[in-house]
């Protein structure tokens, strides 16, 4: 059993806030949405943000909580709008939908809390992924290219992630869909082409071809040779159709 503080304006219990909360066996305290609330906060093993109406609130919170130093894990309650527009740069550990199931949001409050006992007690860069220059870190959510951060989405920073995870390794666009969109999404794949246009733009034009098309396939993150360019015959170039 964890010890949860849920931050949220909202005049409701916790259940009507994140239903699935209500089916665990967590203690949690519930604080007002604001940054004063945490001066006198009990000791917790995760902050539970509501974002579901006030998003440019909780996103000033999750960004206050990381300038305090606290490095408590902070999970970021969202709706399915608040996906569209939600950034690596806010400083929550991970965002779940208010209407996620208990399973869901137990394996992502675990995680959370893994993460950090992780970090603490072992490698202290366990939580980088390093392809080339590409360096995509998970507990804040940034991302870099050398010494440039990238400014990108969450998707876009999920996707990144992904495929820098598994340099090399082809992905088709249902897998990517499936692994990173998740499985109950029901968009098309050209939604995979869009994120990865905008994520090549955001790379710029010296590195886009980190995310290589193969033809017919899909895309895989390619760590370029220090001798070697990749070979155009094996990767299509990035502009135009992805």
């Amino acid at each position: 059993m964890s010890t949860l503080i849920l931050l949220t304006s909202a005049l409701q219990p916790s259940a009507e806030v994140l239903p699935g909360l209500a089916l665990l066996n967590h203690q949690v305290k519930i604080l007002p949405a604001e940054g004063s609330a945490l001066l006198d906060a009990p000791e917790a093993d995760l902050l539970l943000v509501d974002g579901r109406q006030e998003l440019a609130l909780a996103r000033d919170l999750c960004r206050l909580i990381r300038t305090t130093g606290s490095d408590i894990p902070v999970l970021l309650i969202l709706t399915e709008g608040g996906l569209g527009v939600v950034a690596a740069d806010w400083g929550m550990d991970d965002v779940v939908l208010h209407t996620c199931g208990p399973a869901e949001l137990e394996a992502r409050i675990r995680m959370a809390v893994g993460r950090l006992a992780e970090r603490d007690s072992g490698d202290p860069e366990a939580h980088l992924i390093r392809s080339g220059e590409v360096v995509v870190d998970e507990v804040t959510y940034t991302a870099k290219l050398g010494k440039r951060t990238l400014d990108l989405t969450f998707k876009e920073f999920e996707l990144l992630k992904h495929l820098a995870q598994h340099p090399g390794r082809v992905f088709s666009r249902d897998q990517l869909l499936q692994e990173v969109w998740g499985y109950d999404y029901f968009g098309g794949t050209r939604t995979v082409d869009v994120h990865v246009r905008r994520l090549r733009a955001k790379l710029g034009a010296e590195h886009e071809t980190l995310i290589g098309t193969v033809r017919n396939v899909g895309y895989r993150f390619v760590v370029p040779s220090k001798s070697k360019q990749p070979e155009p015959a094996d990767i299509d170039a990035p502009t135009g159709n992805p």
